[in-house]
């Protein structure tokens, strides 16, 4: 007994822990050498890595011309003339963390947020995103019934004419950012595309207690999903060539990826412009254009919310940014389900509850079989502490004791821990999908819970979860060992603790599986309890026939 309790409290701890450290994971990309600048452009060419200088943090100024007021279904934007920038982004179908303001993605500030959208073409003294460009209007707006709204920007240098065109639809976080090149100079010419993210390094960070991974990802079929934190792009700046894939920047909730146009064979980059401002970015050859020819080029920008559908939808790969770890194989199909069930009764709360209810009916037989071993162990309890009360500091003897007796009565010691062990894989995946589905933020359940994906404001929430933890320990056989006994006393204290700083939906969803484990806990430890009290008084009955 004394060796499964130590393995419970183990298993729990570090479940603890790794559900903690989960959203700091980071996966490191490969070796590489950076990408050489000429005025914050990256150069058509890449050198080699001897050739280049390390970046001095000299500072970074973003420049800044006419903002351009974009007003779809979906967004509030800005996009500047210098550069065409994507340079403010408000999602207007999701709220502020703390008011009931749209939530902005982007933005220009630098305080206490940089993260702006930026492409430009390379050669000739083609515009780059320093450039001004012009527009026909200020301010563009979606009306009722449009599916699209088109904006066009213009720059005209050496001959050569180029529009930058944002095309926004309805319903859909996927931007077209297309530039048609006509070229009616004299002279062929070879642009370089580039598409990067700015993006400071301090901000979007989580909080001390729930932190989350706040940086750069990107995709190929190659390396499949990647995530780069801001550190790791001085340590290893990113340079990686493909025909596939997409860069961009990857926060808790929401993600922006720059997606090229398939089959384009593409170079990503990665590079520190100041002492807390970084970039990320993917650049292309796009061939030559010759004297009076025109160059479409279509490109897509996602920037929003990390809904499966919307991902999945817009890239391939892009819907690992919903990071489930090493268990997405088993986070996925849960996170499906819990999508179903919500189809049925439109509250993700309720649905939380139906879903830890169908899993713990799957594990039943399972669970009964850990309790009932658990169960027969309390049985045994006052033989065990009478053992010890016999055998005092002679561990060797009572630990062959205790095997005689286990022997005797056909019990697994660890027969309770096994069926937990087989378990604990699906609790933790199904802790991911609530702390990472975007689909919770801001989701109401009931009453004074309003929102899933934040902490319960009156915390009655940890304060039942705490109790039932009590209860479960009552139920469970009390370890004979002093020390495991006041280890287990306390865990409900630990834990409760905890859950003071989940989000409502991860502590609704331990609640409802105490609650159910409890319930089934005590049915078997009566069964079990009967069971023993009929066999003593068969034994009984048995010896007085035999006087």
């Amino acid at each position: 007994m004394d060796t499964r309790r130590l393995v419970l409290f183990v298993i729990f701890s570090m479940s603890i822990l790794m559900l903690w450290d989960a959203w700091q994971t980071k996966n490191a990309p490969p070796a590489s050498t950076p990408i050489a600048t000429v005025d914050g452009v990256p150069s058509a060419d890449v050198p080699a890595a001897s050739a280049i200088d390390t970046p001095v943090d000299t500072g970074y100024t973003l420049k800044s011309g006419q903002n351009i007021a974009v007003t779809t279904d979906l967004y509030n934007l800005n996009i500047n003339t210098v550069g065409g920038d994507l340079r403010k982004l408000e999602l207007r179908k999701h709220r502020a963390n703390d008011s009931s303001a749209n939530y902005l993605l982007l933005d220009d500030a630098a305080k206490p947020m940089l993260y702006v959208a930026q492409t430009g073409l390379i050669g000739q003294d083609l515009p780059t995103h320093n450039t001004v460009f012009t527009s026909e209007s200020s301010s563009y707006q979606m009306q009722d019934g449009q599916d699209k709204l088109e904006v066009r920007l213009s720059a005209v240098s050496n001959g050569v004419t180029v529009y930058k065109v944002y095309t926004f639809h309805r319903n859909r976080y996927e931007i077209d950012v297309n530039y048609e090149i006509k070229n009616d100079s004299s002279v062929a010419i070879t642009p370089v595309v580039y598409y990067q993210i700015v993006h400071d390094s301090e901000s979007n960070q989580g909080s001390a207690l729930m932190p989350t991974f706040t940086g750069g990802t990107y995709y190929t079929e190659a390396t499949k999903f990647k995530k780069l934190a801001f550190a790791d792009m001085v340590k290893e700046p990113l340079s990686l060539t493909s025909t596939d894939g997409w860069v961009g920047i990857l926060q808790h909730y929401f993600v922006s990826a720059w997606i090229p146009k398939d089959g384009l064979a593409r170079k990503f980059y990665t590079e520190k412009l100041s002492d807390n401002i970084y970039r990320i970015g993917t650049k292309s050859t796009l061939g030559t254009i010759a004297p009076g020819a025109t160059l479409t080029v279509p490109a897509r920008f996602y920037s929003g919310p990390q809904t499966k559908e919307d991902l999945t939808a817009a890239a391939p790969g892009l819907e690992y940014s919903v990071d489930y770890g090493w268990l997405t194989v088993i986070a996925s199909p849960l996170f499906w389900l819990l999508s179903k069930i919500y189809s049925l009764v439109n509250n993700w709360g309720v649905a939380i509850i139906l879903l830890t209810i169908l899993i713990k009916a799957a594990f039943f037989k399972l669970s009964a079989s850990g309790y009932r071993s658990m169960a027969q162990m309390r049985e045994l309890a006052p033989r065990l502490q009478s053992m010890k009360e016999k055998f005092g500091d002679d561990r060797q003897k009572m630990q062959m004791a205790m095997m005689d007796l286990y022997k005797k009565e056909k019990i697994n010691p660890m027969g309770g821990c096994f069926p937990i062990l087989i378990q604990v894989p699906v609790f933790i995946a199904l802790y991911w999908v609530l702390l990472g589905s975007v689909e919770l933020r801001h989701a109401p359940f009931f009453g004074w819970i309003q929102d899933l994906s934040a902490i319960d404001p009156f915390y009655v929430l940890p304060i039942l979860m705490g109790a039932t933890m009590i209860i479960q320990t009552k139920l469970n056989p009390k370890p004979t060992d002093p020390m495991q006994a006041k280890i287990m006393t306390w865990m409900p204290v630990v834990f409760s603790v905890f859950f003071f700083f989940f989000p409502a939906g991860l502590v609704l969803y331990w609640l409802v599986n105490n609650v159910l484990s409890i319930a089934q806990q005590w049915y078997v430890n009566k069964m079990i309890h009967a069971e023993a009290v009929a066999k003593k008084q068969g034994h009984a009955k048995k010896s007085g026939e035999h006087h």
